[in-house]
């Protein structure tokens, strides 16, 4: 079979690669973005309630009621947006899910896609499998702002889609106030669709606020908003995730996601939405991942590596400009192999692989796991 690649430049993702690598090294992993502590024991119950009730047959399409009231009840709350859980929620098999089925419904054959780089890796391959066209707009340290004039000029009569992310995979950079009102604009000026990767919309720290598109709402009409269950409770091996758009927009993502994933997991689904009515469960999560980045960057004082600011998300940057001049994937080799702790280079998540000499690391970990980590960096 003369099979030609539909992705001829894409090869495993650097966080199967890193992650395996560290396996193999008996190295720390800091690399792949998921937690080494428990999740909450309640939540745990409620699952094997529902799994012992008998809930084990398909979901609804579009997810279960229940869940779907209490994520509309959460953005009511968090955003001062009234939601119909029937025509604006959709359940997905993770954020990734909810990313793609959005892209492969609204993307048609041509159209451009605005990606700010450095940019979570399933934007532009999925893009490209559904005919877009990825227009790669690059960020630079130390603060990765984006610079709206410079979207503007790029802003042709094919763009239908800019991607955002708030707070920032991998730089932990928050947009402002000022930032979305400028991307409401931008949207309604052009009638440009956004998708707004909110992923780690609780995970932000230093008394600053996360700035949704839902709180915006000339730019909730032109957004859909993408959240997932597995940043916030710890628990990203169970893939739940979930969409908040218009019902013009989520008509067209369920016609997709059906045919994607169909439904999620029903007893998951179900014990998420009996948790949720406690916001204790998810509010104090901003406050608890603040101290774990202030315990690692505790851990690595001393080290000759430069942390960049971290405003949300669980990732820190560190630049070792001055340490070593390896390109960053042979820095993050090496590292891996010589001093058994696995980061990820960030040239990874650029479109033509910028060397900046940074490196992130994932500070969901155990203090023990940190400290262990801060001991290794602090020999560099």
């Amino acid at each position: 079979m003369n099979l030609i690649s539909r992705l001829p430049d894409v090869g495993t993702s650097i966080f199967t690669v890193m992650s395996r690598m560290a396996l193999e090294q008996g190295a720390i992993n800091l690399s792949q973005g998921f937690p080494d502590f428990p999740v909450s024991e309640e939540i745990v119950e409620l699952i094997y309630k529902y799994l012992k009730e008998g809930h084990n047959q398909y979901a609804p399409m579009p997810g279960t009621p229940a869940l779907r009231k209490a994520i509309a009840d959460v953005v009511s709350t968090t955003y001062q947006r009234t939601t119909d859980f029937e025509t604006e929620i959709t359940i997905t098999a993770g954020g990734t899910e909810a990313l793609f089925s959005t892209i492969a419904a609204l993307v048609q054959q041509g159209d451009e896609v605005i990606v700010f780089d450095p940019a979570y890796d399933s934007y532009d391959p999925s893009i490209r499998l559904n005919g877009g066209v990825p227009i790669h707009i690059a960020l630079r340290p130390p603060h990765f702002a984006i610079d709206w004039l410079q979207v503007k000029a790029t802003i042709t009569p094919r763009t239908r889609l800019i991607i955002v992310n708030t707070p920032h995979n991998p730089t932990g950079s928050i947009l402002r106030e000022a930032d979305l009102k400028q991307l409401e604009a931008i949207a309604q000026a052009h009638n440009i669709i956004v998708l707004s990767d909110e992923v780690y919309e609780r995970i932000i720290f230093d008394n600053t606020s996360h700035e949704s598109v839902l709180k915006y709402p000339g730019l909730a009409q032109h957004s859909v908003a993408i959240f997932s269950f597995g940043k916030t409770f710890h628990a990203t091996g169970w893939k739940v995730g979930y969409a908040v758009a218009p019902p013009h927009l989520t008509q067209e993502i369920r016609k997709t996601h059906q045919f994607i994933t169909f439904s999620v997991n029903t007893p998951v689904q179900l014990a998420l939405a009996e948790y949720l009515a406690t916001p204790d469960h998810y509010l104090q999560l901003g406050q608890f991942y603040q101290r774990k980045r202030d315990y690692f960057l505790n851990a690595i004082k001393g080290t000759s590596l430069k942390p960049l600011p971290c405003y949300g998300s669980y990732f820190q940057l560190l630049s070792y400009a001055g340490v070593k001049t390896l390109p960053e994937k042979e820095m993050a080799q090496w590292m891996t192999e010589e001093l058994k702790l696995a980061p990820i280079p960030v040239s990874a998540f650029y479109q033509n692989g910028d060397n900046q000499q940074l490196l992130r690391f994932c500070f969901a970990k155990n203090e023990a796991t940190l400290e262990k980590a801060g001991e290794i960096l602090r020999k560099l």
